[in-house]
């Protein structure tokens, strides 16, 4: 099968790290299906290998849904989720559970409501992005960090699960992207959840970040997907961006 008769699903599109991965695949030469809560055909190049698909991931009928207008696929990307910075001593646990249930729980729905299609296929690539939170403790993202390491743990044994049925399965590990939308995306889930108490230690955290020149870009992490979408091996991370890479050589070294 050519590049040109290949299809890959994106959650998450309407920005950052979906957005330009959808970008790179139609790049490519790809039948791309870019899902979003909101669709908006504005954001992407007009294609006739593009289509945009309204997915909500914490929704199991419109799961269902997507898939089923998408038709088949070779690679998903759960790309989707939402981030979340502030001390867990203040972060209510209704908060909490919205993280995991879109960073989480969406990843391990969308999985299982695609492997049955793959398996029967005995083909497909499962791709999903979780951050390099877990590859190194960060302060002030503590419940952001649980939601993604609970990710990593699952695809790893998911790896084991479907290599008998010739699916692969892969990680993509993004280091800190100042220019998403990541913080301005939760500033509303965010409010309140730096108390006075903390407020110091978090102004030093917040200017450490400021002053790494080593950041991760949109394109690095499209690069990234695009690598693990085409690997064969049983190769499972791929960390993605100047400092998630540092921070998995220095783990390696470890």
């Amino acid at each position: 099968m050519n590049n040109a008769t290949k299809t890959v699903l994106i959650t998450g599109c309407s920005s950052g790290y979906g957005l330009e991965t959808a970008r790179h695949f139609l790049a490519q030469g790809w039948n791309v299906v870019a899902t979003m809560r909101t669709p908006r055909e504005d954001v992407l190049p007009a294609s006739e290998r593009l289509r945009v698909l309204a997915l909500d991931v914490t929704d199991p009928a419109s799961i269902t849904q997507a898939l089923d207008a998408a038709g088949p696929i070779d690679v998903l990307v759960n790309n989707a989720g939402i981030g979340l910075f502030g001390a867990f001593e203040a972060t209510p646990m209704p908060t909490v559970r919205e993280v995991f249930e879109t960073n989480t729980f969406a990843v391990m729905a969308m999985c299982q409501a695609i492997i049955p299609r793959f398996r029967a296929r005995r083909a497909g690539t499962i791709v999903n992005v979780t951050s390099s939170a877990t590859l190194a403790a960060f302060a002030l993202v503590a419940a952001y960090t649980a939601s993604k390491t609970a990710i990593e743990g699952f695809t790893a044994s998911l790896q084991h699960e479907l290599r008998a049925f010739e699916v692969r399965v892969k990680l993509i590990e993004p280091g800190y992207g100042p220019s998403t939308r990541f913080t301005s995306n939760g500033q509303q889930r965010m409010q309140g959840l730096i108390p006075e108490a903390y407020a110091p230690f978090a102004h030093s955290v917040f200017a450490g970040l400021a002053d790494n020149s080593a950041v991760t870009r949109e394109s690095d992490v499209a690069e990234a997907v695009w690598r693990a979408a085409n690997d064969a091996s049983d190769r499972l991370h791929f960390p993605a961006g100047a400092d998630a890479v540092a921070l998995a050589d220095k783990r390696l070294l470890a």
